[in-house]
């Protein structure tokens, strides 16, 4: 990044008077701001604005900040700092393991925090790497910052567990995603051999995008190893 390109950030944070204690304080010139006081917006403005960097607080109104920075984590590497007042262990070592760069525990000095999003940005040449939102292949569309999928123009309706493993298929499209890779990312560790439970759920994937198993369009089984979102 340029020296002289003002750090782009966008701030998901519900509690107004943190909004504007940091709009007052952020050096002029130095931050181009973005403002987001709920998830669904927050998610809406990374993917418009590509920042540099997310500030994101944990207790949002619509939903917890760890399913937000899983969700980011979906679809775009941008460094994220975690800004909250839950300041116990377990809550960092959930931010750290689920993606998060960085940790602040309210209240906190502008002065560290900026610093913190500096060492964000010098460490984070994975800024550049934002992926595009919007996954295409032979018909097939994804919206990760929406969360929706088409076939051939029409929605499709996935449950949240069939959503995440066909987004996992995509961010690998064209490569083998294991049956342990997937069962790990998206029911945990501990679940890494519950295949009967991934089949079930790759089946009615299927029946939704891809209804003639025998004529895989879109996904193919690798017959003990895993799955393969082919790429068109």
């Amino acid at each position: 990044m340029p020296v002289t390109e003002p750090i782009r950030i966008v701030i998901i944070e519900d509690e107004a008077s943190i909004r504007r204690f940091l709009r007052a304080g952020l050096p002029t010139g130095e931050v181009d701001w973005h403002e987001a006081e709920n998830a669904a917006e927050g998610v809406r403005l990374v993917a418009q604005k590509n920042p540099h960097v997310v500030l994101l607080d944990l207790g949002l109104p619509d939903r917890d900040g760890l399913e937000v920075l899983r969700e980011l984590r979906e679809w775009t590497d941008v460094p994220v700092i975690i800004l909250t007042a839950r300041g116990q262990e377990r809550d960092k070592v959930a931010a750290l393991d689920g993606g998060a760069d960085d940790y602040v525990t309210k209240p906190f000095s502008l002065g560290e925090l900026m610093a913190r999003v500096r060492v964000a940005v010098r460490h984070g040449s994975r800024m550049e790497s934002i992926v595009d939102p919007i996954f295409r292949s032979d018909g097939l569309t994804i919206d990760f910052s929406a969360r929706q999928v088409w076939v051939d123009g029409s929605e499709v309706r996935l449950t949240p567990t069939e959503y995440r493993l066909l987004a996992l298929l995509a961010q690998h499209a064209g490569k083998v995603v294991t049956h342990r890779q997937l069962l790990k990312e998206v029911w945990g560790p501990g679940f890494e051999d519950s295949t009967h439970t991934l089949r079930v759920h790759m089946g009615s994937i299927r029946q939704k995008v891809d209804p003639d198993p025998t004529r895989p369009r879109f996904i193919r089984t690798e017959t003990g190893v895993g799955y393969r979102l082919m790429v068109g």
